[in-house]
């Protein structure tokens, strides 16, 4: 899936407030919560699967791009929530520098080929400077969906 499928405008967040890793999967599974893309009773659970793919190795991917990624049974179909941080967070990224760009995504669980085409997905678009640069510079939720959908 493409990142203009998975998300709308609600599921953006313009402005993200964590200070690492671990405080940014969490704000962005409340943000789903808050737009009810996933249930607040499997918050917990949902993070916890997260966080352990994330501890088994970094999904901070280089040039300013974490991917914060899991397989879960409590998500029917792929989930995701995008956020920027303009003053970059500590991902433990492959190249050590700060992300701004993070896109987490859930993928209902034992859909290994949509997993991995997602993942790849997400990856390759946001490996276009031009595109990162768009979406780092846009000036609200509503024209970074617009940056979106149009890539």
């Amino acid at each position: 899936m493409l990142l203009g499928e998975i998300l709308t405008g609600e599921q953006i967040v313009a402005d993200l407030g964590a200070g690492d890793r671990w405080e940014v999967i969490d704000e962005l599974i409340d943000h789903l919560v808050g737009c009810n893309k996933i249930r607040g009773e499997d918050r917990d659970a949902i993070s916890a699967v997260v966080k352990k793919r994330e501890a088994s190795m970094s999904t901070g991917i280089g040039f300013g791009v974490g991917i914060p990624h899991a397989s879960t049974d409590l998500v029917d179909d792929v989930v995701g929530a995008f956020g920027r941080s303009k003053r970059g967070i500590n991902f433990d990224a492959l190249d050590n520098k700060p992300v701004n760009l993070v896109m987490l995504f859930l993928v209902p669980q034992g859909q290994f080929q949509k997993h991995l085409h997602t993942l790849a997905n997400i990856a390759k678009t946001l490996h276009d400077s031009d595109f990162r640069n768009s979406l780092c510079g846009a000036s609200s939720a509503t024209e970074m969906e617009q940056i979106l959908k149009a890539h």
